[in-house]
């Protein structure tokens, strides 16, 4: 069985969705210097093969291609780690580029040392760690860039390239240093853009996980007040329950067709309250001791409705199940409280009529149920504001708590709720559970 056979289970921990939201930052930035990596070796061939044949500059043209042979190498085997969709330590994104600094450094070393005026390409490096990595793997970086340019001031292969600016642009020195100023500044401004929109979505997510992690602090808190009204209130119901019950078998009493309705209709509040206060209590964590049932979806349905109907009063109810072949289910009062409260708020804003429709979703992998009304429907600020506590037009103190429960048993399950404002009137509440997190 893969659905709950009690309360639903619970969400995740709130670090452990913040580790999430730092795994998927770290596979897009390590996704960021694979594409840039492919620029680089692209652009290392097309330098070399410019510099050899067109301005005639004698270069060891094996050994460079071999290196942008392991360094592309190095690089389809990162794109296997990114494939694999592992967290990405920032340790692995250091030695990423210490690999491209050894691949760098190999090349300048074998064509003019520090002479060569691709030698600034170091900073686009550094400018990339500084984004990416924590202060002391940044500063490490730094180190060894540092240290590489200072060996290439005496190790190198002589390259024929006189420093030469009196003739501007037509010295091939200062055409490669115009060359590799713009591949600098192109790249760090394209690449740091989208490094910052990876983190700018890793902060976005982790904010979410806050006011998520809010909310259920909240749920608790209401619980707890829950459990002590529950203790208080259910002597009393349970007292109520037994003196409506003798009452309705009272010979006496029962002669009297109008105190025998009356009877029922005050048994009906009494198991509405108590269902209401089971509500609460399972929205928020704490069961009262119904067991789960074992039924299908279409009997769940039904029941829900009819027992809606029953206890609650309003002018034209239309339900249509659209839902097809029925299958079997796990069904508790958690549930079916959480359908009241959308259907309890849609008969107050509109009391002449409320419509529930069922139906499975365009994969079939969901339950949908659709509440309509034909009220004012939501304003711009409760649909920004959906699933918060206390977000309501009802004016009085405390409202707005229903749908907010609702909200959250149904994220607990995996699942949304929807609202928005119809064309023509009213509005539309959808709720949609995923059948895997219900069904037997």
């Amino acid at each position: 069985m893969s659905a709950p056979t009690g309360t639903p289970p619970r969400a995740a921990l709130p670090g452990r969705s913040a580790r999430s939201a730092d795994a998927a930052a770290g596979l897009k930035n390590l996704l960021q210097l694979i594409e840039l990596r492919w620029l680089a070796v692209v652009g290392q061939v097309l330098t070399m093969v410019i510099a050899h044949y067109r301005l005639r500059l004698p270069l060891p043209l094996a050994e460079m291609l071999l290196a942008v042979g392991c360094l592309a190498v190095f690089n389809a085997l990162s794109w296997l780690r990114w494939r694999s969709g592992l967290q990405v330590r920032p340790v692995e994104l250091l030695l990423a580029l210490l690999v491209d600094v050894a691949v760098l450094t190999v090349q300048l070393y074998l064509s003019g040392g520090v002479g060569n005026p691709f030698v600034f390409l170091y900073l686009l490096q550094v400018t990339l760690g500084a984004a990416l990595l924590r202060s002391r793997h940044v500063w490490a970086l730094v180190a060894v860039t540092g240290l590489c340019m200072a060996l290439l001031t005496r190790f190198h292969l002589p390259l024929p390239l006189s420093i030469d600016f009196a003739h501007g642009l037509a010295s091939p020195y200062v055409l490669g240093l115009l060359v590799c100023f713009v591949l600098n500044a192109a790249l760090v401004a394209l690449f740091m853009q989208r490094i910052g929109r990876n983190l700018r979505q890793r902060d976005a997510r982790l904010a979410a996980i806050r006011q998520r992690a809010a909310e259920e602090e909240h749920v608790l808190r209401m619980g707890l007040l829950a459990s002590g009204a529950a203790h208080e209130l259910g002597t009393p119901l349970a007292t109520l329950a037994v003196i409506l019950g003798d009452w309705r078998r009272d010979l006496r009493l029962a002669q009297d067709a109008q105190l025998h309705q009356e009877i029922a209709d005050m048994q009906a509040q009494v198991q509405r309250c108590k269902a209401i206060v089971s509500g609460i209590l399972l929205s928020a964590g704490e069961a009262r001791g119904e067991a789960s049932a074992q039924t299908s979806v279409c009997r769940f349905l039904d029941a829900l409705v009819q027992q809606w109907r029953a206890t609650r009063s309003v002018a034209a109810f239309d339900y249509d199940n659209r839902f097809g072949t029925d299958q079997p289910m796990v069904a508790d009062t958690t549930l079916q409280q959480m359908v009241f409260n959308v259907l309890d708020n849609a008969r107050d804003a509109s009391p002449d009529w409320v419509g529930l429709r069922a139906e499975r979703s365009r994969d079939g992998q969901a339950l949908c149920i659709s509440v309509i009304d034909r009220g004012p429907g939501f304003t711009p600020d409760m649909l920004r504001q959906l699933g918060k506590p206390y977000q309501s037009s009802k004016g009085r103190p405390g409202g707005g708590l229903g749908l907010f429960l609702s909200t959250n048993v149904a994220r607990t399950l995996g699942g949304s709720i929807r609202a928005e404002n119809l064309p023509e009137a009213g509005a539309r509440v959808t709720i949609t559970l995923p059948l895997p997190a219900i069904a037997l």
